[in-house]
């Protein structure tokens, strides 16, 4: 099996290199790389992300054909894709960080700032929190109700159909950390950093 970790220069993405190959156990051929025929290839894809929904979204459309590769992986192939942390939420129709930008428009919905209740609530939302399972989601198989993931995040995206959230955790409101729509999986959290449990969750998604 072939798993495609896309590198489109959005930060470093080492640490989702490593526990994606820590997972693997060299059961699994892990690629990173942005080359459009590797991608077409694989039988996987995992999209990171980190820094502004703009500046993911720019970096993506600068490597010329990658978003009409990645359309055709997601949408006409129907192939898994997992979205972490601003990786989710390009999935959605558009994102107001830094100006209203375009997103890829496979989960219809937008990315906005998290409503701090007047600084009552520190941004970015750092550190482990809680999760609430809603649905019998793939990549939570065997995940307790209640784990704790960790996040770094400021932005939340608000899908409009809400029976594409697969887990929320509670900040400053409800906010969605976990998405699954047919093929497509979004994480707001970083499974990478989210030590076992967080290993747990790349290993459903590369056994999906």
């Amino acid at each position: 099996m072939n798993v495609t970790i896309v590198d489109y220069n959005s930060g470093n993405i080492s640490s989702v290199i490593n526990s994606f190959k820590e997972v693997s156990k060299d059961k699994v051929n892990i690629e990173v790389t942005s080359d459009l025929d590797k991608i077409k290839s694989s039988d996987k894809v995992v999209l990171p992300g980190q820094g502004s929904f703009k500046s993911c979204v720019d970096a993506l459309n600068s490597i010329d054909g990658l978003v009409d590769c990645l359309n055709e992986f997601a949408i006409k192939n129907k192939k898994p894709l997992l979205g972490i942390c601003v990786g989710l939420q390009m999935l959605a129709d558009v994102g107001y960080e830094e100006t209203e930008t375009k997103g890829l428009g496979w989960i219809s919905g937008s990315v906005s700032k998290i409503d701090n209740h007047n600084g009552k609530y520190k941004l970015p939302h750092i550190g482990w929190n809680q999760i609430n399972i809603l649905k019998d989601s793939k990549i939570f198989k065997d995940i307790e109700n209640n784990s704790h993931m960790y996040f770094v995040h400021s932005y939340e995206f608000v899908p409009e159909d809400k029976n594409v959230i697969s887990a929320t955790t509670e900040y400053s409101s409800k906010i969605v950390c976990s998405v699954e729509k047919e093929n497509i999986f979004g994480t707001q959290f970083h499974p990478e950093k989210s030590d076992k449990i967080g290993l747990k969750i790349i290993d459903n998604f590369i056994n999906l």
